[in-house]
């Protein structure tokens, strides 16, 4: 694993880690409505999201490992994470078109961040033949 993929994957770890606690925080009734689900809830979010949130923290905690490097074989890490990349970049725009200020102004940040550290902490493919050397 190279430094940058390595430094990629500690950022995108600790981001994930991050929106872990975020999420988990959420479930357990932590007033930030505004800053989730498209801030159409003030406060406290209903059961049906908090449940949401309860099941979205292992899945931020398991992009965390594997983006670490903790999990997985390399091409198992480069598609999980291509993926996990992809996914977060649907959620940049989902965030960018969100009526609430608050998750356009915390959120698009930093699933932006997000997406670029996950896609750069997929380890590179394989490497090719090299070319016969033209004499």
């Amino acid at each position: 694993m190279t430094h940058e993929t390595r430094r990629a994957g500690r950022v995108a770890g600790c981001l994930m880690v991050t929106v872990a606690a975020f999420q988990g925080a959420l479930a357990l009734g932590a007033p930030w409505g505004e800053a989730a689900y498209g801030g159409a809830t003030v406060g406290v979010l209903g059961a049906q999201q908090r449940i949401s949130s309860a099941v979205a923290v292992p899945v931020y905690l398991a992009i965390a490992a594997v983006a670490d490097g903790r999990v997985g074989s390399t091409a198992v890490r480069r598609r999980f994470l291509r993926a996990a990349s992809a996914v977060m970049a649907v959620g940049s725009l989902v965030n960018l078109a969100s009526p609430s200020l608050v998750e356009r102004v915390i959120w698009v940040p930093v699933t932006v961040v997000a997406t670029i550290a996950l896609w750069r902490a997929a380890p590179g493919a394989p490497d090719a033949p090299s070319e016969p050397a033209v004499a």
